[in-house]
Formats: structure tokens, C-alpha cells, sequence
């Protein structure tokens, strides 16, 4: 017997013969010529070494070979079929490409997810996270959640979370260094900072201060730590290394269970936060989408 079989287009020939018991049925089947499906099936029993069929008047029947072959090839066939049915399935699923930045999908989308796939399951959502949106951010995007102010976004969105944010920390870290009764006490604390440009397009710790006319000792900020990404500002409040701002809509779960609790007074910008801007051509999946977001913080 030979090593090397004929191409897989061998295995749905025999199968159809040996389900239809003819070459003629096989062959209308496969769109060939019943000569072609003959010479394969010739060519397959060499291969072999073995006979596989059985030549009758009126078709052809298994040899004790050819069924246990058949059940091989018949439920290969079959896999491959269904495989076939499912990528095609998989390629027609309607994909909504949803750009915002790291801080929104990880601390507000994500862990509310669950609740878009319950209501759309036949929806698949791309999301694509970026640490700032640059310049034609909508370009490739059905939807786009970004941080900004009315000025920016105002007369093509909507605002979606108003930013307000309050000072967040551990209650163990609070414990061992409070209390923060006020933001004077407060400035005196170690800190926890984002990094972001000169001024900041966000509420960050010299701003928060401003608003109420403290300011911060030149020392006071000995072992204060910085990240570039929210989430990490985040985590490391979660680690007890200070006291973070913590916005709310992405800390709210982590109030709620007492993982953080609230470190000072907060502070509300009315025309800033995360606006949702629309798809340039609408889609009932992108509008799905937009329905949702608008509803889940309305509901939350």
C-alpha cells in the first residue's frame, strides 16, 4: 500500500458512493462525470490494496473494507460540512466596532457586557481601546464613547457620563492615614496621579485643589506614585499605595462594595465627561448598541 493518499477530495466521493450504492447517483450529486467518479474510486481500492466495492448490474455495494471505510468518511464528511455551516454562520453574525479609550472599557464596559449579550445575543461586539482618541477616531468606528468637553462634542454627541469624581481609597488606607476631613488634610496625603497633558483635560489633583483654594505643600508630595493608564491608578488604590480620584461611572462598583470608599468631597465639570458620538451611517446594531449605553447608565 501506498503512503500517500489521493487529495481529501477522494473521502466525499467514496462517501456518496457508498451511500447512494452507485456511481451514476454519485456522480449527479457531485457534479462529475459517473467515468471520473469510477476512475476514483479505482484509484482509492489501490491505494489500499484493497477492494472496497462490490460491482453489481444495478449499483455497487460494500465490501466488509469499504463499510468500515465508510464510517470513517461519512462522519469526517459530516464534521467538515457542519464546520463549513458554522463559518458561514460566523461570517454573517452582525460585528459592531465600538473605539473608546482604556479607563471606559475596562472599568465601565466591560464588566457590564454580560447585559448587551442577554438582550442581543445574535450581535458581536469588536471593541477597540486606545489611551487617548486621536484626530478622525470615528474613521473606522460604529460607535465611539469619548472623554471631552461640549465645546469638542457638543453639536455631534451626546453626553453620556458627566464627569464627577471623588477622592477614592482603601478603608485599611484611610484608617492608617486619616482622617481627610477636608481637602487641606487631604493635600497632605500620598497621592495617586495620572499622567495627562499641561492642562489637563480632566479633573487631576491641582485642579481638584483649585476648586478649593488649597495648596499643596512642596514635600507633601514625597511618595506619591503616577501611571499613564486609569486602570492602574485604579489598582494601585486597591493596593493601599494612596488616595486616587476615582470618577464616577467607573468606580462606582468598587463603592458600592466597599473595595474603595469615598476619601473627600467631590467635584462635578456639568459640560465634561464621555460623550457618545454617533455612526456616521447608522445600522440596527449600531443603534442597538447606542440604545444600550444610553439605557445602562440611565439604569446605573
Amino acid at each position: 500500500m501506498s503512503d500517500r493518499l489521493p487529495e481529501l477530495g477522494w473521502m466525499r466521493i467514496f462517501a456518496e458512493v457508498a451511500r447512494l450504492g452507485s456511481f451514476s447517483a454519485a456522480a449527479a450529486v457531485l457534479g462529475l462525470t459517473q467515468p471520473a467518479v469510477s476512475y476514483q474510486i479505482r484509484r482509492l481500492e489501490e491505494q489500499f490494496g484493497v477492494a472496497l466495492l462490490r460491482r453489481q448490474h444495478r449499483g455497487v455495494e460494500l465490501t466488509a473494507e469499504g463499510e468500515r471505510l465508510f464510517q470513517v468518511t461519512a462522519k469526517t464528511v459530516g464534521d467538515i460540512d457542519a464546520l463549513a455551516r458554522s463559518f458561514g454562520t460566523e461570517a454573517q453574525r452582525p460585528v459592531v466596532r465600538l473605539r473608546t479609550d482604556y479607563a471606559f472599557s475596562a472599568l465601565w464596559l466591560i464588566p457590564r457586557m454580560h447585559g448587551f449579550r442577554l438582550l442581543h445575543p445574535e450581535t458581536d461586539i469588536q471593541i477597540v481601546a486606545t489611551q487617548r482618541l486621536e484626530p478622525g477616531f470615528g474613521d473606522d468606528a460604529d460607535v465611539v464613547v469619548v472623554f471631552g468637553t461640549k465645546a469638542e462634542f457638543g453639536t455631534i454627541g451626546s453626553l453620556l457620563l458627566q464627569e464627577k469624581v471623588v477622592p477614592v481609597c482603601t478603608r485599611g488606607f484611610l484608617d492608617r492615614n486619616g482622617p481627610f476631613d477636608d481637602p487641606q488634610q487631604l493635600a497632605k496625603a500620598i497621592l495617586i496621579h495620572l499622567d495627562s497633558p499641561t492642562p489637563s483635560p480632566w479633573f487631576d489633583w491641582r485642579s481638584y485643589f483649585a476648586e478649593f483654594s488649597v495648596t499643596r505643600d512642596l514635600h507633601a508630595g514625597r511618595g506619591d506614585v503616577s501611571f499613564n493608564t486609569y486602570s492602574l491608578v485604579v489598582q494601585a488604590a486597591l493596593s493601599e499605595q494612596g488616595v486616587a480620584i476615582g470618577w464616577m461611572g467607573l468606580v462606582d462598583t468598587l463603592l458600592s462594595t466597599h473595595m474603595l470608599v469615598e476619601a473627600g468631597p467631590p467635584l462635578e465639570a456639568p459640560d465634561r465627561g464621555y460623550w457618545l458620538i454617533p455612526p456616521r451611517s447608522a445600522n440596527v446594531d449600531s443603534e442597538r448598541l447606542s440604545t444600550w449605553l444610553v439605557d445602562e447608565v440611565g439604569r446605573t
